[in-house]
């Protein structure tokens, strides 16, 4: 039996609830966890610059973490105050910028990796990990999907 128009709105209206609410909640419960004065942006920004092997422009970040420039720009500004990035000009283009990661700012991250796995491995547990490799896939795909369309 086909769902009418209702009832797919009231399915994804409530698919949308549930991952804005469990979003909000994670956000919450792992920014306690991170380290004094470390922002949940501040450990991203480090942890996806950690596993890149190469610098980025600030304008790169924005775009891979959907924000501003100027929403960016004012994370680098932090983390370079704190240490934990290096901020160059680019030696092509003196008007762009690159960032690097700096050995305090892998010692940062490691720190609230530590901070924060404890609390992702709980939860995994809870519900199970072959529910969540379970769910990866439609995540992923929503993900995409709304990649896509940005």
């Amino acid at each position: 039996m086909a769902q009418t128009d209702n009832e797919s709105s009231a399915l994804a209206i409530s698919l949308f609830s549930e991952i804005l609410m469990a979003d909000q909640l994670a956000r919450s419960r792992l920014s306690k966890a991170l380290p004094k004065g470390m922002e949940l942006s501040h450990f991203s920004v480090l942890n996806h610059l950690s596993h890149s092997s190469s610098e980025r422009s600030p304008a790169q970040l924005a775009k891979a973490f959907h924000v501003t420039r100027g929403a960016m720009t004012n994370t680098l500004g932090k983390l370079e105050t704190a240490g934990y990035v290096h901020i160059r000009p680019d030696w092509d283009d003196a008007r762009r910028k690159m960032v690097a990661i700096s050995p305090a700012g892998r010692a940062a991250k490691e720190a609230a990796l530590a901070g924060i796995a404890p609390i992702i491995s709980e939860v995994v547990a809870d519900i199970g990990e072959h529910r969540v490799r379970a769910a990866l896939p439609i995540l992923r795909e929503l993900r995409v999907k709304l990649e896509d369309e940005h």
